[in-house]
């Protein structure tokens, strides 16, 4: 589809976005440091420093939980390799580190059956550089959300507000459940459209000093819950506080002690908060290295094992690989996991920069892309290369 056409147009604006800062937020810091505060917001210092940042960098910028390596790290075993010399890309095929640099790459990581067979960065980034996650953080979420299902603490049929009864309205949103939320199909009415000044929808939720209070006062519905699906990242802020109350601890803490270190994760995590000493951005905001993120897809792409542990129940695995929701750009969802358009049982989680952790079972290949690619996004072209990619490698 031409990349003018309307609907690649309205999907730039709307899908697998985390957040995107807008430009017109410079409007909110003409105002005076009072407003900002009364509507707990960062402070115009912050939000100009803000604006001046690349994507990659901005969880540097805000309060932070630290989730510690691994006190058992496993570092990825290497069989480095070159890549293919080009990849498939919109009608053709382009040089493979053109397609790196035109995306605006930061990093990207090859996985073949397990082993790290092409590392490549920009310069000024290297393997201990942290970058930000955007919209992959929601599927991490899954996998945490998965093991609380399998130890009992959470059911995919329990209710929203018979968790969080605080939330509770007495009306249509009180019949949204974990399965609506993880599937996205709650019907929340807190809009993805970036291209306004924050205020309110998504933008708003990423600024707010007070997520609490956010969500309490968006819980009007656009339609029925589970009627059809509709990407909003709200469900997932809504899966990370659930989390929170049904195990009694913060989802960086559950991220450390559940996978960070069984999977012998090699460096520190953080995972912005929405105020020091707040509740966790569980919709975006997980600054990990590109190793570490490539981990996070081969306990994927290995059912759900790192060595000979379980980590992630297959059953799990099962679910997020399978797709149940089918979304308006032709792309399936299901689980907080992406299933692009053109499926060959490859999934991924996506952030709207280009953040990529690729899974292609068949080819036993994981693929790591975190970029600043903007609002250009290119998301199919960008998986049918990796697609390709995948396919190509040589052996």
């Amino acid at each position: 589809m031409a990349p003018s056409s309307p609907l690649r147009a309205f999907l730039r604006r709307n899908r697998r976005a985390a957040i995107a800062v807008p430009t017109a937020l410079t409007a909110l810091v003409a105002g005076p440091w009072a407003a900002t505060a009364a509507l707990s917001l960062p402070s115009p210092l912050s939000l100009i420093r803000l604006s001046d940042t690349p994507p990659s960098q901005q969880g540097a910028l805000f309060p932070a939980r630290t989730v510690p390596a691994s006190t058992k790290p496993v570092p990825l075993q290497q069989a480095l390799r070159a890549l293919p010399a080009t990849v498939a890309w919109k009608d053709g095929r382009k040089n493979t580190r053109q397609f790196l640099k035109d995306t605006h790459t930061n990093a990207f990581l090859v996985l073949r059956d397990g082993q790290l067979i092409h590392e490549w960065y920009r310069d000024g980034v290297g393997a201990q550089t942290r970058h930000a996650s955007w919209s992959t953080a929601k599927s991490v979420v899954s996998l945490l959300v998965g093991q609380s299902i399998a130890e009992g603490h959470l059911r995919e049929d329990d209710l929203l507000v018979d968790l969080l009864p605080e939330l509770k309205k007495g009306d249509a949103y009180d019949r949204i459940t974990v399965r609506h939320l993880l599937d996205m199909s709650s019907g929340i009415d807190v809009s993805e459209d970036y291209s306004r000044i924050p205020l309110s929808g998504t933008p708003r939720m990423y600024l707010t000093t007070d997520l609490p209070n956010f969500i309490k006062d968006n819980r009007t519905l656009r339609f029925t819950p589970g009627s059809t699906s509709d990407y909003r990242s709200v469900d997932t802020q809504l899966l990370g506080q659930i989390l929170h109350r049904v195990e009694g601890k913060s989802v960086a803490a559950l991220l450390q002690e559940r996978i960070w270190q069984p999977m012998g994760a090699e460096a520190d995590a953080t995972w912005n908060l929405d105020s020091e000493g707040g509740m966790e951005k569980s919709f975006c905001c997980l600054n990990a290295t590109a190793r570490d993120f490539a981990k996070i897809g081969q306990l994927v792409l290995d059912n759900g094992r790192a060595g000979d542990r379980q980590i992630v129940p297959q059953a799990w695995v099962d679910r997020l690989s399978t797709p149940v929701a089918t979304m308006a750009d032709g792309w399936g969802y299901s689980a907080q996991w992406w299933h692009p358009s053109g499926a060959t049982g490859d999934f991924s989680a996506v952030g709207i920069y280009g953040q990529y952790i690729y899974v292609n079972p068949a080819k036993r290949t994981v693929i790591v892309k975190l970029s600043d690619h903007g609002t250009e996004q290119d998301e199919q072209e960008t998986i049918d290369a990796m697609r390709d990619l995948s396919q190509n490698l040589h052996h």
